[in-house]
């Protein structure tokens, strides 16, 4: 694509909203970005989700809730942690829900690792592992939502995954939840 349809696709692009829920670092909305959409990362510590007024006019939703009190893999703390923090948790998704269900946008995905969302919301639409889509580690998420499948671009998983090995720290938690570059990507694609 020459450089002129480039421009041109972007300036088409600017018009499209795409709300980035809990979006964190905003790799998800990243390629969305740099196609020139207009990309609103809505998280803390600037913007509480639970009570962001959206705009009426979005094309797309990316949600991803914080897993804390949700993914299996920190289950052992669910009993210590208490009905309270899956209240809080579930306030925060039960938000992204309610903007998705207040915009009506073209298309929305809502995505956490596997754990406790399935028996609020059900099946998800589908699951993957970031090796999936070219990066090489594996952490197996559902994706809920209206939104076209992205194609897979699998391989192998390292032995030693980053995100399973992450050192412990005020970043480990951060680090952990970054949407991988090849989802993004593939999902981008898919949904433009």
């Amino acid at each position: 694509m020459n450089k002129d349809m480039q421009k041109e696709k972007k300036e088409n692009n600017k018009n499209k909203i795409i709300l980035d829920l809990c979006g964190g670092t905003g790799a998800w909305s990243r390629p969305y970005k740099e196609a020139g959409y207009d990309v609103r990362i809505i998280t803390l510590p600037s913007n509480d989700i639970r009570t962001y007024r959206p705009p009426k006019n979005v094309y797309g939703i990316l949600a991803a809730p914080p897993c804390t009190h949700f993914a299996v893999s920190g289950a052992r703390w669910f009993k210590s942690k208490g009905k309270n923090a899956l209240l809080e948790g579930l306030a925060v998704a039960d938000a992204c829900i309610r903007i998705i269900q207040v915009t009506k946008p073209k298309f929305w995905a809502l995505e956490n690792p596997v754990g406790r969302l399935v028996n609020y919301y059900g099946k998800p639409k589908m699951y993957f592992n970031p090796c999936d889509y070219g990066d090489p580690y594996t952490k197996k998420t559902a994706l809920w939502g209206v939104f076209n499948e992205p194609e897979k671009n699998p391989i192998k998983p390292e032995l030693h995954s980053r995100i399973w090995y992450a050192s412990p720290g005020p970043k480990r938690a951060e680090l952990r939840s970054i949407t991988p570059k090849g989802f993004a990507d593939a999902f981008f694609k898919a949904n433009k």
